[in-house]
């Protein structure tokens, strides 16, 4: 995955020259790509002002960057949940057709591999977008809009992603018990209607007993209760902790036979087709709404994460503009650079860009810069102006083989 440096430096002389050496030096020693990074002539105000602004630009940009991070994180959760099916997908693609997928395709590697894609041709050929952002506003007013709008996606991020997985947890409920154990499971596929005498004086119970008091069932049964129907038992369902079984008997002996076949170990479980069919139901009005909230959700993770993510590269383009005013000084005068590395080469970029920008401050090296506050302090001080703009979010780790 690469990395990207959004770069600043003054436009003396010898900063002009150390960049044409750069780009040459990257071009010859393949340590990436450099593009030239435009940032319009935007209002600097006050001193104090000027202050303020980097601040809440700094603080913004972890929030941010956050928030990107969050709403990738539940994207990947979504579309890649253990079973989901391949139908969903397709929905939320708009794919309505016939077309079919191969099993080992996955549309959310799919979908990334797309985005990074989009949002690196954003980058590097990133123009502001005057029409949002317009640049005669003070700079505090452009940090106010972009926090408003990171604010809103993060409340309604919360939003969707709980009701979604409440939607979700409450299908799988439904699912979990009519699939679950002998207790809870449906037996409606394999249960029919005159399996069960039900009468104006006898009914068929169902009971579930262990494999191991299988023999035990058989032989005591019919001593459970004085109104039990002989030889009234037929095993109906089986899996691999036991068995159900039914029962016929007088209505008026249920009671105490419920009793005596729990202190047998027997359990009695209660069963009705009409109360089975309404959770069927249940189930599939949910799985039909799940699927149009998938697709609903879904567009809206992808519209949304690329919306914040080019607010953010606006955020970043916020900064280099005001760090270079508050480091460089005016008139404004300062050259904005993109750099893209591979990460393996990261280290040799950045001993490059020391090297070549060391007359900027000498000192650069020997200082240190504090943070009490984890998070806020993205990157160490150099001699340049630098923020990194972080990708690893769209990437997809791999199983553990272990």
């Amino acid at each position: 995955m690469a990395d990207f440096w959004l770069i600043s430096v003054p436009l003396d002389k010898t900063s002009l020259t150390s960049v044409e050496k750069l780009k040459r030096t990257i071009t010859k020693t393949h340590l990436g790509s450099c593009w030239k990074f435009s940032i319009p002539d935007l209002k600097v105000g006050i001193l104090d002002s000027l202050v303020r602004v980097a601040d809440d630009l700094l603080k913004l940009d972890a929030l941010t960057e956050s928030l990107i991070k969050k709403t990738c994180q539940c994207l990947k959760e979504v579309m890649e949940p253990t079973g989901v099916k391949v139908q969903e997908h397709d929905l939320a693609n708009g794919d309505h057709g016939t077309h079919q997928k191969s099993a080992a395709t996955s549309p959310l590697k799919t979908y990334l591999a797309s985005l990074r894609v989009d949002l690196m041709n954003r980058i590097t050929k990133f123009q502001w977008d005057k029409a949002k952002y317009p640049t005669a506003l003070p700079l505090s007013t452009l940090t106010d809009i972009i926090n408003k709008e990171v604010s809103q996606v993060e409340t309604e991020l919360r939003s969707r992603a709980t009701a979604y997985n409440s939607l979700k947890a409450s299908l799988e409920s439904l699912e979990l018990n009519l699939n679950g154990n002998l207790q809870t499971r449906s037996l409606n596929d394999v249960l029919r209607k005159d399996d069960l005498v039900v009468s104006e004086y006898l009914t068929t119970l169902l009971v579930v007993v262990s494999r191991e008091k299988y023999l035990r069932w058989e032989k005591s049964y019919e001593s459970l209760s004085e109104f039990v129907v002989p030889r009234s038992s037929r095993k109906i369902f089986e899996d691999g902790d036991g068995g159900i079984f039914t029962v016929t008997l007088f209505k008026r002996a249920v009671c105490k036979f419920k009793a005596k076949a729990q202190e047998s170990k027997f359990i009695v479980r209660d069963y009705s087709f009409d109360e089975e069919e309404r959770k069927q139901q249940e189930i599939m009005k949910l799985s039909v709404h799940k699927k149009d909230q998938y697709g609903i959700f879904v567009r809206w993770l992808k519209v949304n994460f690329t919306q914040v993510f080019i607010a953010w590269i606006h955020l970043k383009a916020l900064r280099v503009f005001v760090e270079s005013v508050l480091r460089y000084g005016l008139p404004v005068n300062y050259q904005a650079l993109l750099l893209e590395t591979d990460r393996k080469r990261s280290k040799k970029l950045k001993e490059e860009l020391s090297s070549l920008f060391v007359h900027l401050d000498p000192t650069a090296s020997m200082k240190e810069v504090s943070c009490d506050i984890p998070g806020l302090c993205q990157q160490e001080y150099s001699s340049y102006i630098c923020f990194h703009i972080g990708t690893s979010m769209l990437e997809i780790s791999e199983p553990s083989t272990t």
